[in-house]
């Protein structure tokens, strides 16, 4: 059984803010493969189901952001995946342009409340990773401000195409592609030049 987790905050407050781009990217892998998530297990949002012939977990812990590490921990214990090839994880990130998607089959926290809650809870770094593009804070805006504000409206476009991206990424994850994925996906997306 593999666990396919996106992290988000729930609640209608935090529907499509930046920081829910995880749970966007579950949201759109549940619509494409019909796996409904909405059992409430382990402090997650949870669907069983099957992609690509591999029997998943989706889930979307419902912890808050900086406690995900809760859930996740909850999940593993219960379905005992190999932490490190069957648990994939799908989170926002800031150091990369809207549209922008990086694959990792393990690395540190990189100052991601909820990828920090993570690690503590798994005491491990060794997990694959998905990474969506949510753009750089404005120059004297908070922090928390960004991350939990809404999308522009000209990101539409290019977030829809990274949890397209991120999708396919993590299909190929599934089917233990992750250098693949790595090598398709790991690249700079300057989005002024296309």
């Amino acid at each position: 059984m593999i666990i396919i987790a996106g992290l988000g905050n729930p609640g209608k407050d935090y529907e499509n803010t930046r920081h829910n781009a995880g749970f966007m990217t579950i949201d759109a892998l549940s619509r494409k493969y019909g796996i409904d998530v909405s059992e409430k297990k382990h402090k997650a949002l949870i669907g069983k189901g099957v992609i690509e012939g591999h029997k998943v977990i989706l889930a979307k812990p419902q912890t808050f952001m900086n406690n995900s590490g809760e859930s996740l921990r909850e999940l593993t214990d219960y379905y005992k995946p190999d932490i490190e090839t069957e648990l994939i994880v799908i989170y926002d990130d800031i150091t990369l342009d809207v549209g922008g998607l990086r694959v990792r089959k393990k690395g540190s926290a990189g100052g991601h409340n909820g990828m920090k809650s993570i690690i503590s809870h798994l005491g491990t770094t060794d997990f694959q990773r998905i990474r969506v593009g949510i753009g750089e804070k404005p120059p004297r805006m908070d922090l928390a401000d960004w991350v939990l504000g809404h999308f522009y409206k000209e990101d539409a476009e290019p977030l829809r195409d990274a949890i397209d991206e991120a999708i396919t990424a993590a299909v190929m994850m599934l089917n233990g592609e992750v250098d693949e994925a790595m090598n398709k996906y790991n690249r700079k997306v300057d989005r002024n030049k296309e």
